[in-house]
């Protein structure tokens, strides 16, 4: 009989279609209210922003900055730090570049300023340049250093015939060329049904994998759920199995060799995304001198069974 685990922090309440608490890119799907701001959280958010985001960020503070003190200069008279031009573009460039010279340190000596209002606005603008560029440079750093996992999962999870029973699939491979060492992987099992008061309650598994833990993998690991007797899936069909709102939560562990340390990733697997009566195709192959080759575009092409 399959036995139950107590709540992994899900929580036992739920309803119909309820969305899963993890997306497939192992990102959190919770909503949250009400959540009070905190200062040191801004790290956590410039280093989870994609590379994209972030650049994006650099430069719309960069601007912005610059367009600021650019109107500064223009408050206290662009005279004070070169001869006005007579209109407000051109006064208002002048100002923006000289900014922009200052904030970055660069300082041509085309433009420079002239009264002590304007030389103590520089000052102050330099200190701010010298700051915020330590904290992107700081920011870069960390963002390269952090220890990320890099497992590429399959895109579905299948269901078909496995030796005397039947068994859910999946496979995952490094998206690096490292050598994944002593990986570790975990599924729990969330199924979400009625009970008998008639409310929807979801209840957990852990599933018994054919292997949860191997010293090393270099091409692909195939994760596999015999359902047999012991299995929370052996009281269903094929067809009933394929309509639950059911979710695989999965954790893989393993030590990076890039980063020397022990690195972790998460992703989840919904009942309706499965596919049965299907096989995965071998993705892996050797060449004329004898070389293994692993064709990444191949982990989640299958075939119908024979």
């Amino acid at each position: 009989m399959a036995k139950k685990i107590k709540d992994p922090g899900l929580g036992y309440n739920s309803k119909k279609n309820i969305q899963g608490i993890v997306n497939k890119d192992g990102s959190s799907n919770v909503i949250h209210l009400n959540k009070k701001f905190n200062i040191d959280d801004l790290y956590t958010f410039f280093i989870e922003l994609t590379w994209w985001q972030f650049f994006l960020f650099v430069l719309l503070g960069y601007t912005l900055l610059n367009i600021v003190f650019g109107f500064v200069y223009m408050a206290i008279g662009i005279e004070e730090i070169t001869p006005s031009k007579g209109n407000f573009l051109d006064d208002f460039l002048n100002g923006f570049f000289f900014s922009a010279q200052t904030l970055t340190t660069v300082g041509y000596g085309g433009i420079a300023p002239q009264g002590i209002t304007a030389n103590m606005i520089a000052a102050f603008e330099a200190m701010i340049g010298l700051l915020s560029f330590s904290f992107i440079t700081g920011l870069l750093y960390g963002r390269f250093s952090k220890a990320k996992a890099a497992i590429h999962f399959s895109e579905t999870v299948i269901l078909r015939d496995f030796k005397e029973h039947r068994a859910i699939m999946f496979r995952l491979m490094n998206s690096r060329k490292t050598v994944m060492i002593e990986p570790e992987i975990t599924v729990t099992l969330s199924v979400n049904e009625k009970n008998k008061e008639g409310e929807y309650q979801r209840e957990f598994y852990r599933l018994k994998l054919e292997r949860d833990r191997i010293m090393y993998l270099p091409t692909v690991w195939t994760i596999v759920h015999e359902i047999d007797e012991k299995s929370p899936l052996f009281k269903y069909s094929d067809k009933e199995i394929e309509n639950l709102e059911a979710q695989l939560y999965v954790l893989i562990q393993y030590h990076e060799e890039s980063f020397g340390q022990k690195v972790y990733q998460i992703t989840s697997y919904d009942f309706a995304d499965l596919k049965s009566g299907v096989k995965y195709i071998r993705s892996f192959s050797f060449d004329e001198e004898g070389y293994t080759v692993l064709d990444h575009d191949k982990l989640d092409e299958v075939l119908p069974m024979n």
